[in-house]
């Protein structure tokens, strides 16, 4: 298997697109350790493989320091770290203080700059990789999750920044990704007839799975990718069709 006896570690790995993510590194034969606040309901496991699970605050530096330690301690080594907790409410800004908004960019921003911080010793020494996994609010308005849309823009800033100063010997790269069919998909989209309305705006026809979101990340933490580092890919299906070619008078087909 691509990544049989690397060590993963996956941030936010419980549910939705983080433990797509983490089932697809065991999948690929990585031992993988997903960390959230709270654990999973169930055990994030496949191909009768289970990831280990620690509970964990992204947002103190101590924990997080000590969590990587443990990790190194326990496995030996840390071949990938995929920065992939975060989210947001739906929040306008002038519903809310300053200190929610910066709340969210503390969880999108500078959580994972903790980790990453934190991990950066041990994945120098496997000649590891970082995955920044980023959002489509980052390269457009996103009105509603304003916090949410600039701390992922600043994520993928970072991302390159940390690409350039930690070669060769680490590589940094952010998966973009735009609208993903988890269980907590009708937050968002609404009922089934929301999901399928906002799905069909998509060019591909449909949500992402976290399954391809989770390949997308196996193929940036192999050896496959071993020349690509401070990349952008997105995972969004195409993106969105531009609004004015449907207001638009003229070109309309018949």
């Amino acid at each position: 298997m691509e990544l049989d006896g690397r060590v993963v570690v996956v941030t936010g790995g419980t549910r939705g697109v983080g433990a797509g993510i983490a089932r697809s590194f065991l999948e690929a034969g990585a031992e993988v350790v997903v960390c959230a606040r709270r654990p999973p309901r169930e055990p994030v496991a496949a191909d009768g493989r289970t990831a280990s699970f620690t509970a964990l605050d992204l947002r103190d530096p101590a924990v997080v320091e000590e969590f990587f330690g443990a990790v190194e301690r326990r496995y030996g080594r840390l071949d990938c770290l995929v920065n992939n907790a975060g989210g947001t409410p739906y929040r306008l800004l002038g519903e809310g203080e300053a200190q929610r908004h910066a709340r969210v960019v503390e969880l999108n921003l500078l959580a994972p700059m903790t980790a990453s911080l934190a991990a950066y010793p041990r994945l120098r020494e496997s000649r590891g990789s970082v995955v920044m996994i980023g959002s489509v609010s980052g390269t457009r308005p996103s009105p509603g999750t304003a916090a949410y849309g600039a701390a992922k823009a600043g994520l993928e800033n970072l991302a390159r920044s940390m690409a350039v100063e930690w070669a060769p010997e680490v590589r940094v790269n952010s998966l973009v990704l735009g609208m993903v069919r988890t269980e907590l998909a009708h937050l968002h989209y609404g009922d089934e007839a929301g999901i399928d309305a906002v799905a069909a705006t998509v060019p591909l026809g449909r949500l992402a799975d976290p399954s391809d979101v989770g390949a997308a990340a196996v193929f940036l933490a192999s050896g496959r990718a071993g020349y690509v580092s401070g990349a952008s890919l997105l995972v969004h299906g195409g993106g969105e069709r531009p609004a004015f070619l449907d207001a638009a008078t003229v070109n309309k087909e018949s």
